[in-house]
């Protein structure tokens, strides 16, 4: 059945208009009484077409369920901006994966430094992809690719969440299964760049919900480590 995603909804009224609209009725080929899943914030709404029109297709309501596909955790990436391809490679399986938002962070070993205007140039194509992921894999809502922020926001934000996994390619963190996260509605994910984290950073980051994570011996590449660690949350949350 096909999906088309929005940020509001009104359950009395549901419409699809512009680039959905014309797929719906030019690319697809869909008539009256076909079915079509509408979904807003992880609930799916499933509707049947009641008329098209030029511009706008309307809908009437069926039934509402939570989306089987969406995590019952809010999990936030933070990830240390790497090389543009290995970014949109991450931010697609990030979102397969169940990831809420991804935050791009600047941090001192960042080997690609975009400044914010230059960054913001290149949202449109990473949402663009969240977008894609999200529809490809069955997803309730498109999770938001954020500006580029600084290593201090990105840690003001961290403190906000219930739990942090800050992973750190040096030893000394505890392992995964160490974190009890029954409790955590929201969970940050941190992960670095190619050339990983300055010492200074990790010091800062440090606090009571921010836990240093170590993955192994092995040393993973900074678009190995996202994937890696979003699979092994999703699982001891019972999410995959």
């Amino acid at each position: 059945m096909p999906r088309f995603f929005t940020n509001t909804i009104d359950e009395n009224n549901i419409t699809l208009t512009g680039d959905d609209a014309h797929h719906i009725g030019h690319s697809l080929r869909m008539k009256t009484g076909e079915p079509v899943t509408v979904c807003c914030c992880g609930t799916d709404y499933n509707c049947t077409i009641s008329r098209i029109t030029a511009d706008t297709v309307y809908l009437s309501l069926e039934s509402k369920v939570r989306c089987a596909a969406e995590p019952n955790i809010e999990v936030t990436l933070f990830q240390a901006v790497p090389k543009q391809d290995k970014l949109e490679y991450i931010i697609q399986k990030s979102v397969e994966l169940g990831v809420s938002r991804i935050v791009p962070v600047l941090t001192r070993r960042c080997i690609s430094r975009p400044d914010e205007r230059d960054f913001a140039k290149k949202l449109p194509r990473l949402n663009k992809i969240a977008a894609e992921a999200a529809k490809q894999s069955g997803r309730g809502m498109i999770p938001e690719v954020m500006p580029v922020v600084s290593w201090e926001k990105a840690v003001s934000m961290m403190k906000q969440l219930d739990i942090t996994a800050f992973l750190y390619e040096e030893k000394g963190g505890c392992s995964f299964s160490d974190i009890d996260f029954s409790k955590a509605g929201t969970v940050g994910l941190v992960v670095g760049s190619e050339g990983g984290f300055d010492s200074s950073e990790v010091g800062q980051a440090d606090s009571d919900n921010v836990r240093r994570v170590w993955l192994g011996n092995r040393i993973l590449r900074c678009e190995t480590a996202p994937i890696t660690a979003l699979s092994i949350l999703m699982f001891l949350t019972n999410n995959m």
